[in-house]
């Protein structure tokens, strides 16, 4: 288990602990892009002491149309996880969609995620528990956080007990999320790390043009409350330039924001911590 993994996991997320980050482009577009994005978000997190997880798809499953890009190839994106864990020398989560994808992913990745509209399938989430890898299951946006317990539950049937639930909002009408920062603390109470997916939170969903949207100047707002609030970790989607992203574009931070976002947050966990 990779070092990072294990201060997460076995420390189990006291008071006086930092949050920690899982950042990176929403999907493997290519290996000069995953490389750069990965080497700056760990540069700017080894300065403010914040633990890191590189983050990005290897494929995704579920696109709005069916021309929507969906990855560079399953097989290619994991040899470029894999070199940037090995070379850059952070931990890799990435998401599975399907059962028989659990074992091949684990070979890449430190954490397999689970998407947040696949959290209630069994077979999905028992597969991902059996590889010992941690298992980080998205809440579903139709979901309270309440049931999430049933999700950990089953990963824990495996006898693996690595699990992190992520908040990603909740569905409010059409087109549209909210969070609901209650759910922070009642699905800590299940004994497991909780993030906010900041730039998740801040999507719209199916717009009539077939293109996700999002609210990215809200980035900030959304992240300093989920931290007010408790969050053991953030998650964000960032790009070099956002507008040019093959997916998720509309709802990322752009790169170069990173940092002062970061530290600003890292401030907020102090004075809380000292309050």
């Amino acid at each position: 288990m990779h070092p990072v993994i294990h201060e997460i996991i076995s420390r189990q997320y006291q008071s006086g602990s930092p949050f920690f980050l899982m950042a990176g482009p929403c999907v493997i577009e290519d290996e000069h892009m995953g490389f750069s994005i990965a080497a700056t978000l760990k540069n700017i997190c080894k300065k403010l002491e914040i633990p890191y997880i590189f983050k990005a798809s290897y494929k995704k499953a579920n696109r709005t149309k069916l021309d929507s890009f969906s990855g560079i190839g399953d097989q290619k994106a994991l040899n470029i996880l894999g070199a940037i864990r090995q070379e850059v020398g952070v931990p890799i989560v990435t998401d599975i969609h399907t059962s028989h994808e659990a074992d091949t992913a684990a070979e890449y990745a430190d954490i397999l995620q689970i998407p947040a509209f696949l959290c209630r399938q069994t077979d999905l989430l028992i597969a991902a528990g059996e590889t010992g890898k941690v298992v980080n299951i998205k809440k579903g946006q139709f979901l309270s956080p309440a049931s999430m317990l049933f999700a950990v539950e089953k990963v824990r049937s495996t006898g693996n007990q690595h699990i992190i639930i992520t908040e990603r909002g909740t569905t409010f009408g059409y087109g549209d999320l909210v969070v609901d920062y209650r759910g922070l603390p009642i699905m800590q109470d299940f004994g497991v790390p909780v993030v906010l997916d900041v730039t998740h939170s801040l999507q719209q969903p199916n717009q009539g043009e077939g293109v996700s949207g999002g609210l990215p100047h809200l980035i900030e707002t959304i992240a300093k409350a989920g931290i007010a609030a408790g969050a053991d970790g953030i998650f964000i989607e960032t790009h070099p330039e956002p507008g040019k992203a093959k997916s998720d574009g509309a709802n990322m931070l752009r790169l170069d924001k990173v940092e002062a976002l970061l530290t600003t947050l890292v401030k907020i966990r102090k004075a809380i911590q000292d309050a």
